[in-house]
């Protein structure tokens, strides 16, 4: 049975006007949503100094973002393939305790979060760029990808972000969620709905 969106903001209906029905429909059902690092958060540019990594450059956009979600009781967390202590901090600053890093198999790292949080995959969501995530991404409820993405990966993807990585990729994934589930229009009118409980009906 289809599920009824009935947007509560204008920002909620353009958005969801701009979304498949199907698409909209996994967006309601979230309650963990997991991001790569390098190519969704980050544009993908690795910098090295002569001590190894020394920058990586996020988007505001994005941060802010991931805390609608946080504060929307929707779970976040990072799984990546490398392994950073920038990304740690990236994490630190938005409250994400979760967070994985040095992962090559993301589809095991997914099976953990999900039996960790009670948690079905149709409850789950997974936004990549690679082949490192393609398993974990054919597995999940809803799974985003980025336009960078090479096109084995993009065709495994039900959402594919119209802003490049690391440029408000995640933001606007984020706000899809948000606005499929009701919840945007709060953030904008400045009352935010209370929290879900992960596990609880929308």
């Amino acid at each position: 049975m289809a599920i009824k969106l009935t947007p509560s903001h204008p920002a909620e209906a353009l958005i969801l006007a701009r979304t498949s029905q199907a698409v909209c429909e996994r967006a309601t059902r979230l309650r963990l949503m997991i991001f790569d690092v390098d190519g969704v958060l980050t544009d993908g540019t690795l910098l090295y100094g002569e001590h190894g990594e020394s920058i990586k450059a996020f988007h505001a956009l994005d941060g802010f973002g991931i805390r609608m979600l946080q504060e929307s009781g929707i779970l976040v967390s990072f799984i990546t393939g490398r392994d950073s202590p920038i990304v740690a901090r990236r994490a630190a600053d938005l409250g994400i305790s979760d967070v994985q890093q040095g992962v090559r198999d993301k589809s095991q790292a997914l099976t953990v979060l999900a039996q960790r949080h009670g948690l079905d995959m149709e409850h789950i969501g997974f936004m990549g760029d690679d082949v490192i995530d393609l398993h974990a991404m054919q597995r999940v409820g809803f799974a985003a990808s980025v336009p960078e993405a090479p096109p084995y990966v993009a065709q495994a993807a039900h959402w594919i972000s119209s802003r490049p990585a690391g440029t408000g990729a995640a933001r606007e994934c984020c706000d899809l969620i948000l606005a499929a589930q009701g919840r945007l229009g709060g953030f904008i009118a400045g009352r935010p709905r209370a929290p879900l409980t992960v596990g609880s009906p929308q």
